[in-house]
């Protein structure tokens, strides 16, 4: 995790579930673990806001067991305890999650699936394959790469995050302008209702005419409306050719635009990054900002794609290559966050994503928001996940004050109404508890309708209640 317990400070609490709960789950065969070691660690996940929680040896919420699944059986009996004793349940991988939503509700059942950590079979003649939830990202390239595929999704949290957890959250990974993201790579699901029932959702084939895509309702649900336990993912050919390229650009908005007529004309780098001078300061000590190129695969489709973006990329000065390879080795060092936190500076990223006509506005708007927010001492955006029609913008920002998290939920409170009044919601990173207060207005009339499907799929409201803004209460 990002920032361990220090040794001594966590005081044990007592599960609050009770001998009969505590009977029945151990008469259904379960691996249970009620020990306060692991009932703290499965009590939180990396929101930033819990890091101040995790310094002081604080619990955000004490789950009231953990229970760690070996295969889908244990799924189901465990969750049809939770239905008899109507205990809510939240399912966790790495608990990878940055907006609190692997954090368990108190008193909770803690799912910890990373015992479905099962690869294949795998059809390398299609190029699909089966893995379990609980399937770590390093494990599930080192299964492939001696077949010479690769699924491709790379997000920050690559080392600690999960299969499960890539497509509960509708994730996207750092190389999803040519894989695509969690949502593009998944082709079928296994799931496990609220009622302890499980089900196979979506086709091994590319495409299917069968009515709405099933799978696509578990894909992004945050465990609200069924627990993923295997999915089947495409994989691709392991690229044999890579190109990269750097690129100075006198301001962001310049350089937003240079992106934009890359991707019009069909072209999708693998990574297409746009950093602003205060994030191409701190990242690379460049005073102005920065633009990273690098595309991998055939190197007849690489060569072409790089060749648009040379043809973009005209007008701008080529900086050292170097620059990519400094991105590639720090990508996903997110080891600051709780040294500043712990410092008392709050730290977090917002990413937001719009069509290429919202952009520049988006991007003033936001930034302004946060510059003009008592406390505010730095706040910064990069463009991280581009596509034909739009594209992410990841803003991060730092802030100080008396009661750092007022000044957080400030900060909040200030981007989401610019984004969504812009049309712009939560690229990759989900809902979770942090997002949750802003999802009724965000899907307006049509909130109703996930209301209805979690109503029907989880009658009793047990799979993690106030996660996507369905049940419990938002943070």
């Amino acid at each position: 995790m990002a920032r361990e317990y220090p040794r001594g400070t966590v005081d044990a609490a007592p599960s609050p579930l009770g001998d009969d709960v505590l009977a029945a789950l151990d008469f259904a065969g379960l691996v249970v673990d009620v020990t306060a070691a692991a009932r703290a660690e499965h009590g939180r996940d990396w929101w930033p806001v819990s890091l101040l929680d995790v310094a002081a040896g604080r619990v955000p919420a004490w789950p009231g067991a953990v229970v760690i699944p070996r295969d889908e059986a244990d799924i189901e009996a465990a969750l049809s305890v939770a239905a008899r004793f109507c205990i809510p349940v939240t399912a966790q991988g790495g608990r990878s999650s940055v907006v609190g939503g692997a954090q368990p509700s108190p008193g909770a059942i803690a799912l910890d699936l990373t015992g479905l950590d099962e690869i294949g079979p795998v059809d390398s003649t299609s190029g699909l394959v089966d893995v379990g939830a609980g399937v770590f990202g390093p494990d599930l390239e080192a299964a492939l790469a001696p077949l010479g595929l690769t699924v491709g999704h790379f997000p920050q949290s690559y080392k600690f995050s999960t299969v499960g957890g890539w497509l509960a959250s509708r994730g996207a990974g750092q190389y999803s302008n040519r894989y695509g993201t969690a949502a593009d790579l998944v082709r079928g699901l296994r799931v496990t209702l609220a009622n302890g029932r499980s089900m196979s959702v979506g086709a091994r084939s590319p495409r299917a005419s069968l009515g709405p895509d099933l799978t696509q309702l578990f894909v992004g649900s945050e465990g609200t409306l069924g627990i993923i336990t295997r999915a089947t993912l495409l994989a691709r050919e392991r690229p044999l050719y890579e190109e990269r390229r750097a690129y100075h650009v006198s301001n962001f908005l310049e350089g937003l635009e240079v992106c934009r007529r890359i991707l019009r004309r069909g072209a999708s780098p693998a990574v297409l990054r746009l950093y602003d001078e205060l994030e191409a300061a701190r990242h690379f000590d460049l005073t102005h900002p920065v633009l990273l190129v690098l595309d991998e695969g055939d190197e007849t489709l690489t060569r072409a794609t790089m060749s648009v973006v040379s043809a973009e990329t005209s007008s701008l000065d080529l900086l050292d290559v170097a620059l990519v390879e400094r991105w590639l080795a720090h990508r996903n060092d997110v080891s600051s966050l709780a040294e500043l936190w712990g410092r008392g500076v709050v730290v977090d990223t917002i990413e937001v994503a719009a069509p290429w006509s919202e952009l520049a506005t988006l991007c003033e708007t936001i930034l302004g928001g946060l510059r003009a927010l008592t406390g505010t001492v730095m706040a910064s955006v990069h463009q991280s996940h581009a596509y034909g029609d739009g594209a992410c913008l990841y803003f991060t920002f730092a802030g100080v004050g008396d009661d750092p998290l007022a000044y957080y939920r400030a900060a909040w409170d200030r981007v989401m109404p610019l984004a969504m009044a812009r049309g712009a919601m939560s690229h990759h990173h989900g809902v979770g508890r942090n997002r949750a207060r802003f999802v009724r207005e965000a899907l307006g009339a049509s909130y109703s309708i996930l209301e209805a499907i979690k109503g029907e799929l989880d009658p009793l409201g047990i799979l993690n209640p106030g996660v996507l803004g369905l049940g419990g209460d938002p943070w």
